[in-house]
């Protein structure tokens, strides 16, 4: 049963679909989010209302991945490099959890401004 969201920081939408991990399923039923988003490099992330404990940490993510990071009870999305990343790589600031992946071009998030206010919904039910 595929889960996907929709993503919506002022003009830019996506889609992205939900693995099966206790972190996904955590957010999705956390669902609608709304709350303003940060960037850090290519990174936008905001505090979500959502407390999960590490779950196949990565240091390294794709790109498109949309991650949780627990330290700040965070949602990210990753559409290029960060402050942290060594070389063409895609490094968050510390460990997350990869819960899904932005379908089609992650890149359109690159307009969106530090500040801009995010919308996470469902934009399915199976």
């Amino acid at each position: 049963m595929s889960k996907t969201v929709k993503i919506t920081a002022g003009s830019v939408s996506a889609l992205a679909e939900l693995n099966d991990s206790a972190t996904a399923l955590r957010i999705w039923d956390a669902l609608p989010i709304e709350a303003r988003g940060s960037t850090w490099g290519d990174e936008i992330y905001l505090g979500i209302p959502v407390n999960c404990d590490y779950e196949n940490p990565q240091e390294v993510v794709e790109l498109g991945d949309i991650a949780y990071w627990p330290p700040g009870s965070a949602f990210c999305i990753f559409f290029g490099r960060t402050p942290a990343s060594r070389g063409d790589e895609i490094r968050p600031a510390s460990a997350v959890n990869v819960f899904g992946k932005i379908i089609g071009d992650s890149k359109v998030f690159k307009s969106v401004p530090d500040g801009q206010q995010v919308i996470i919904e469902k934009a399915d039910e199976d």
